[in-house]
């Protein structure tokens, strides 16, 4: 009964990361392109996406490769269960798929709210991520744990560069109400939507991997790039 708990509670548990971090990744790249196309002097700003973008990727192929020496697919999970798609949901209304991202790049306001949700985001993540790292289940599958403890050195770089931008710019923290929504989201998760999941035996399970037919090359050093 023990085996089977842990084996259900870590393929849950990667089902839902490997979402986020495809879902983090793909949201970047429409980031990245604004940003670039608006703001090519922000040289600092783009190489600190640019990295957030590359561990995203990094950490869904690590994930990825979790599943397949599993020999099983995740847990066909949706937005529901992704913290960035429940965030900007409430914070602007839509989804990530409609967020307009050229507008959000053209104003400085929308681009500050942007910044503070990916933060909050980022920061949840960590906090996440240190508590599994300690987790009985997850310390017996060595490769997950080794795949969270990746996770855990990359995540304070995917924070800082937005708090960054706030700073610079001379704009707000996030308030009570935004760090309100970040714990609600995660409150959801965690005492409503995952044991929702967990006892629903029958939840399908995607036929194909989320980067089916994405060109995905690995990037460059800036060095290599720039020359």
């Amino acid at each position: 009964m023990k085996a089977w708990f842990a084996r259900r509670y870590l393929d849950l548990l990667g089902s839902i990361y490997i979402y986020n971090e495809h879902r983090g990744y793909t949201a970047l790249d429409r980031v990245l392109e604004a940003v670039k196309a608006k703001h090519p002097e922000a040289t600092e700003l783009i190489a600190a996406v640019e990295k957030h973008r590359a561990d995203e990727r990094k950490h869904y192929t690590m994930f990825k490769r979790w599943f397949q020496l599993r020999g099983t697919m995740p847990i066909a999970v949706d937005r529901t269960f992704g913290h960035i798609d429940r965030f900007i949901e409430i914070s602007f209304g839509t989804s990530i798929d409609n967020l307009d991202t050229d507008a959000i790049i053209a104003s400085d306001d929308l681009f500050e709210r942007l910044c503070r949700v990916i933060s909050l985001t980022e920061k949840r993540g960590l906090k996440q991520v240190e508590i599994l790292l300690n987790h009985p289940i997850v310390k017996q599958d060595k490769a997950l744990h080794k795949i969270f403890e990746v996770v855990h050195v990359d995540e304070p770089d995917h924070f800082l560069p937005y708090d960054k931008w706030l700073a610079a710019n001379q704009r707000r923290v996030p308030n009570v109400w935004e760090r309100g929504i970040d714990r609600l989201i995660h409150s959801e998760l965690l005492f409503i939507k995952l044991p929702l999941l967990f006892l629903w035996f029958g939840a399908p399970r995607r036929t194909e991997w989320r980067d089916a037919g994405e060109n995905n090359p690995r990037p460059l050093p800036r060095s290599v790039a720039a020359a």
